[in-house]
This record gives structure tokens, C-alpha cells and sequence, in this order.
């Protein structure tokens, strides 16, 4: 059972306030990675989709791809969706850290 216990802020009133168990604590933990783990996957679907057609087709990348082929979505857009990517990745790590 969580034990409860009281903060004492600046002369205020103490509020209650419960410790999660071990057990709670990581099922909260696990939450947290998968929903920034399923972002980041959506983010990395997203940008690969932009690709299908012009750049890749289905999963091989196709050999005049540097030949002037884009994204669907236009290159700012698309760095942009890679920027969102690395920042959930990075985020997860630090979180899964414990640095955030």
C-alpha cells in the first residue's frame, strides 16, 4: 500500500500525496516510453510515406533517387519531420535515463 506522506512548501498548508509502489511506478514508466515510442514510430511512417514513390518504392530504395527526387511533402517539411523524430527519440532516451 502506498504510504503517504506530507510536503511542506513555504509556510503552506501540507497536501497529501501518494508514493507509488515499485511495481506502479514502472507501470507508469512503461506508459510513458510506449507513447513516445509509438510517436516516434507514427513520425518515422510518416516521413517514410513521403518517400513511397519518388525515393523508395516499398521497402528498396530506388537507384535515381539522387537524381533531384523530393519528398511529397517538400524538403522543409520533411526535415522538420526528421527534427520531430530525433526529438522523440532523444526525449526517450533521457526519460528512460532518468535524465528528463
Amino acid at each position: 500500500m502506498p504510504a503517504k506522506l506530507k510536503v511542506v512548501l513555504d509556510g503552506k498548508q501540507p497536501e497529501d500525496h501518494q508514493v507509488l509502489s515499485p511495481e506502479e511506478y514502472m507501470e507508469s514508466f512503461r506508459k510513458v516510453i510506449d507513447n513516445l515510442l509509438g510517436d516516434a514510430q507514427l513520425t518515422w511512417a510518416d516521413i517514410w510515406n513521403d518517400l513511397m514513390g519518388t525515393i523508395t518504392n516499398g521497402t528498396i530504395i530506388l537507384a535515381d533517387a539522387n537524381k533531384g527526387a523530393k519528398p511529397k511533402c517538400g524538403w522543409a517539411e520533411f526535415l522538420e519531420k526528421l527534427w520531430l523524430l530525433k526529438h522523440y527519440l532523444d526525449y526517450t532516451r533521457k526519460f528512460a535515463a532518468g535524465d528528463a
